[in-house]
């Protein structure tokens, strides 16, 4: 707001200097376009998303990321994923939301939470975990980013404050070009892992409850994160899940700390019935095939659309930066650089040729049999 009190400070001075008959007016027009300022702030601070539009953003942000990763299409697999997951997502603060687990067909390993109940984790990640309780914690960690909306509370705090004030005022509801919009900033956020260390802890924290809620080790999640650390000493740049590794350190100590002050002494790691259905390993960091970034520098997915658009005419008015404050084409170069360096395998994995989800239909009957095996 700093510019726009330099702007008012100048106005007032050119108006100051004016005619009396003439300072009226100006000083009327500056009221005027400070209100409709104001006004549009509030609309700003006041802003919530619906259930309904914080859903149609998640789906964009799921189809993005199918695009970008395709999805296995292995359906005994994806039901797995889904039963352990339905089962955390039940003892969450939402139990109730149309979630939905999907499993992206890619090496690298790295897990996607998007809004509305679009949870995603890849097979890398599988095959880089080894029992249930692990795969219960990091499904805990993701349901949290949802249920916790921090996705969401990142919109808010970054999108142009006047025109999403303004248009957030329309009918009561954001418009269809406006959520597009903002789908795609979200969608660049969790790609990259933009999350602050403040909600990647709190979803530590709330995820290692649910999963000590269900039955599950809560040393899972430490112990999931303790294998994403050893994956990623020796690196320079962010790779994948939790990337950073002082953090992860801090973060896993929290964790056991967590576990003992709060007495979540749930015991069962299941590990057998993963074994069952998890038949594959994680490549070594160094052999995961990475996208080839090319010229364009982009890893997040939209190369064929960037070059569409690459002999089209400028259009004047506003673009997705002013929207979103981004910084798309350095971020990407940043991404394709360290790709060449061998660094941040895991974030640009190549993906499988198809988004097509994985139809799987978990009834209550199974997750009652599937609790039992929790032991």
């Amino acid at each position: 707001m700093k510019a726009a009190v330099l702007v008012l400070s100048a106005a007032l001075v050119a108006a100051t200097a004016a005619p009396a008959h003439a300072q009226l007016g100006a000083l009327g027009k500056i009221k005027k376009g400070a209100d409709q300022a104001a006004d549009a702030k509030k609309k700003y601070d006041d802003m919530t998303f619906s259930p309904e539009e914080e859903r149609q953003i998640g789906e964009q942000v799921s189809a993005k990321l199918r695009q970008r990763f395709g999805v296995y299409q292995n359906q005994d697999v994806g039901k797995y994923v889904a039963l352990v997951g339905t089962v955390i997502a039940q003892a969450s603060s939402k139990p109730a939301l149309d979630w939905q687990f999907i499993v992206l067909d890619s090496e690298g390993v790295n897990a996607y939470a998007a809004p509305g109940g679009f949870i995603h984790v890849t097979r890398g990640l599988l095959g880089m975990l080894k029992d249930e309780s692990e795969l219960a914690g990091v499904l805990g960690h993701e349901i949290t980013h949802v249920t916790e909306r921090h996705t969401v509370d990142d919109l808010r705090t970054s999108s142009g404050i006047a025109e999403v004030g303004n248009q957030a005022g329309k009918g009561g509801g954001l418009s269809r070009e406006l959520i597009a919009k903002l789908s795609t900033k979200a969608f660049e956020d969790i790609f990259n892992g933009q999350f602050s260390q403040a909600k990647e802890s709190n979803a530590d924290e709330i995820g290692a409850r649910l999963a000590n809620k269900a039955g599950y080790s809560p040393h899972g999640l430490a112990n999931a994160l303790q294998k994403i650390a050893d994956r990623n000493s020796g690196q320079q740049a962010p790779n994948g899940w939790f990337s950073s590794h002082p953090a992860l350190k801090e973060r896993i100590s929290k964790v056991e700390k967590q576990i003992k002050s709060e007495k979540l002494n749930a015991t069962a790691t299941v590990a057998p019935r993963y074994k069952q259905y998890i038949t594959f390993d994680a490549k070594a960091l160094g052999d995961v095939p990475t996208v080839d970034a090319g010229a364009s520098g982009l890893a997040s997915g939209e190369k064929k659309k960037n070059d569409e658009r690459k002999d089209e005419p400028k259009k004047k008015g506003m673009s997705l930066g002013s929207i979103t404050g981004g910084t798309k084409q350095a971020s990407n170069q940043q991404a394709a650089s360290a790709g060449a360096r061998g660094l941040g395998n895991d974030r640009d994995a190549k993906g499988g040729g198809n988004p097509a989800i994985v139809a799987v239909k978990v009834t209550p009957q199974e997750i009652t049999a599937f609790k039992k095996g929790i032991a």
